[in-house]
């Protein structure tokens, strides 16, 4: 098929035509000018070019990427007088006429050129990369200056492996527009697959100026260009000593030939596999592992059998374990082994399969490989483009193992943790494999591995950020059933471990109480009551997390509140709010706040047991926007109490709710609750007036009235 030619002559051709749409348009501008000089001196210019393009007889197209409008050479066909005595608006109305005819044209070619480019669309979707090379080609016959197809064609050439054809098609797509992504992309890739890893770079870079929202995409170009220009000169390398005669290559290549031969024993492939396995100790040993084949030994039909047998043999299982260790042993720190082991079917597919195969010594090998991959971003990338759905279920069963096998599956789960793919293929068996799973782990949790379950309790917690698996678990009473037993069983005394499966639980349930349902309402008063018997636990960490419990459980259920006021919750509060640190006296403010909205009994016993409501006024001074916000809710609701207003005289509560009320608060309800407690507070003892004169205040009293006949 045609092909745009790629020399000199080509490109001052394209330069000269950029150049003449800028004549042309100054002189269609000069045209139009009101300025009746600068209209006669493009006149005669006009005039001019067109007598030089009668004597030259040149016909020029369009070819050009912004105005393709060229003065029509029809023109010079005009009479020599009337030319001569043509007016302005005369050339005028002939250039726009001519115009019109060539944007009439580039029109009809312009859908003969979209007719085409589906046309190879459609043959490059079926494979026929050939034929679609030849429609993107015709396409551009029509139209030249279409982006589209030379980065489709480009495409094309990539798949033929045509690549320095590929690369000119990604040029004149960027002549075409400058900011062509794909144009950028595809060069990158043409330059990759030559090799040419600076310019790849380049490219990939250029990708990134145009779009910075497309980080993720340069990183994972870059990482590949790195990856192959490692393993050009660990291969390089592996030649140059091969060629000096290294034992290692010939133990190697030995190895292999032995694995590969048929009808041996299972256990003549299992030593043989064990040899291979500490040859393969370093990284040139890896490299000569890689470019003599040793992924494909799973072709040898004893070994492959052995692998993926549902129910081993100890013969086999020995054979998989020594499988395990060889390829533990070629691919730790090298990327580019540990592509080609994911890349074998089999060994994709067998991985939860080994993980799950009730043998102690296949698991804790196949652990171990895994960690390979997910301790490092670049292996966490190829373990998510794998069917991930099962793993979150299998991982989270060995916290009953008793052994090291379940601090490893949870140190994988805590690395995949946070791949969006990852926590995107966990929705597919949460709530038929994982929640029941789950449950049944909390309600056994003296009888495992309770450090293991605590960290998975967490991990789990983690999960919850994505909203559609935080509403399934928060709407599952056997969830919330198996979370109250875990914290029913944790006495004062309790183990180390236990309590921190109660700190995992708590923070869990923090979690879930982001959602509101009728699970959660129906649960909040055991919930309530479970929390309140944990405010005595000698870990600050666990009372702090009871405390935030409290604050989000109670707002679901009236009935709640009433049970914790029955249990001094007022007083507790207040005990924390006088000795507590920040984050438990954000909790517990809030829990107050909750209280004395809807209870006249919590605001008579805050009163009662804040005395001149000293507390309450000293978190009003908080850094902390939500405590502030918070301490002036409870302040305002005591002071619908007679006399709450009069025992504040003498005190500094008019400065600090006028500070907050007219002050900058991201949040505004610090500012609408301060200036209703600041307009009940006057209303309440108009003394306090007197020394909002003083400050000046009267200005936001007044806007904050709104504030308080909403209240």
């Amino acid at each position: 098929p045609p092909a745009m030619l790629r020399d000199e002559d080509t490109e001052a051709d394209f330069q000269r035509f950029l150049r003449r749409v800028d004549d042309v348009t100054n002189l269609l501008q000069g045209l139009k000018s009101p300025d009746s000089a600068v209209q006669e001196k493009a006149i005669a210019e006009t005039e001019k070019r067109l007598r030089e393009q009668g004597a030259s007889g040149e016909e020029e197209e369009s070819r050009t990427t912004v105005n393709r409008t060229l003065i029509n050479t029809s023109v010079r066909a005009f009479p020599s007088g009337t030319k001569a005595g043509l007016s302005s608006d005369g050339f005028l109305a002939a250039l726009e006429k001519d115009a019109q005819e060539r944007a009439q044209r580039r029109r009809r070619n312009e859908q003969l050129a979209n007719a085409l480019k589906e046309q190879g669309n459609e043959a490059f979707r079926a494979g026929d990369f050939a034929l679609a090379i030849q429609r993107y080609s015709e396409g551009l016959e029509k139209l030249r200056d279409k982006q589209e197809l030379y980065t489709n064609r480009a495409q094309a050439y990539l798949k033929l492996h045509e690549y320095e054809k590929a690369i000119s098609d990604c040029e004149w797509a960027l002549k075409c527009n400058k900011n062509c992504l794909k144009a950028c992309f595809l060069m990158g890739k043409a330059h990759l697959a030559l090799q040419h890893f600076p310019e790849s770079r380049q490219c990939y870079e250029k990708m990134l100026q145009i779009d910075p929202q497309k980080e993720n995409l340069f990183r994972e170009c870059v990482d590949e260009a790195r990856l192959q220009e490692q393993r050009l000169r660990d291969e390089q390398r592996a030649e140059r000593e091969a060629q000096a005669g290294s034992a290692a290559a010939s133990s190697i290549q030995e190895l292999l030939q032995r694995i590969s031969s048929p009808d041996q024993h299972i256990l003549y492939y299992a030593g043989a596999i064990r040899l291979l396995a500490e040859v393969v100790n370093s990284c040139t040993g890896q490299t000569f592992f890689r470019t003599n084949n040793g992924f494909s030994m799973l072709r040898n039909q004893a070994v492959r059998g052995a692998f993926c047998a549902e129910s081993k043999s100890p013969a086999e299982v020995e054979l998989c374990v020594s499988l395990l260790l060889l390829w533990q042993a070629a691919c730790a720190g090298n990327e580019e082994n540990q592509r080609l082991l994911l890349a074998q079917p089999e060994v994709s597919a067998q991985l939860p399969e080994l993980l799950s195969s009730g043998t102690a010594q296949i698991q804790r090998e196949t652990l171990a490989l895994i960690s390979l991959y997910s301790e490092h971003e670049s292996g966490r990338r190829l373990l998510v483009r794998q069917d991930l759905s099962r793993w979150l279920q299998i991982l989270m069963a060995f916290v009953k193992s008793t052994d090291a096998r379940a601090d490893s599956a949870m140190n994988i789960l805590s690395d995949l943790i946070g791949e969006e793919r990852f926590q995107r293929q966990c929705q597919a068996t949460f709530s038929t494999g994982v929640l029941p799973l789950f449950t049944q782990l909390l309600v056994c949790a003296r009888q495992v591995q309770q450090a293991a379950l605590a960290r998975g309790v967490a991990l789990l917690g983690s999960l919850c950020a994505d909203v559609g698996l935080r509403a399934q678990l928060a709407r599952s009473r056997e969830c919330w059933q198996a979370c109250l037993e875990l914290l029913d069983g944790c006495p004062g005394a309790s183990s180390p471990g236990y309590q921190q499966c109660v700190f995992a639980v708590l923070g869990l349930m923090m979690n879930l109480l982001l959602e509101s349902n009728g699970t959660v309402q129906d649960f909040a008063v055991p919930i309530s009551g479970r929390c309140l018997a944990l405010l005595s636990h000698q870990d600050g960490r666990i009372v702090t997390r009871a405390i935030g419990v409290l604050s989000r459980v109670l707002p679901a259920s009236p009935a709640a509140v009433e049970e914790v006021l029955k249990a001094g919750v007022v007083k507790k509060m207040l005990k924390f709010l006088k000795a507590g640190g920040q984050l438990t006296c954000s909790y517990a403010i809030k829990t107050l706040s909750i209280c004395t909205k809807s209870s006249r009994r919590a605001q008579e016993e805050l009163l009662k047991g804040d005395k001149g409501l000293r507390v309450l006024l000293r978190l009003l001074e908080s850094e902390d926007e939500l405590t502030v916000g918070n301490a002036a809710f409870c302040l305002s609701q005591c002071l619908l109490l007679p006399r709450a207003a009069s025992a504040l005289l003498g005190s500094s509560v008019v400065q600090l709710l006028l500070r907050q009320a007219g002050g900058d608060a991201r949040r505004t309800s610090v500012q609408q609750n301060s200036a209703i407690a600041l307009g009940r507070l006057c209303v309440a003892e108009p003394r306090h007036m007197q020394q909002l004169r003083k400050l000046n205040g009267l200005a936001i009293l007044n806007s904050s009235m709104k504030y308080l006949h909403s209240s």
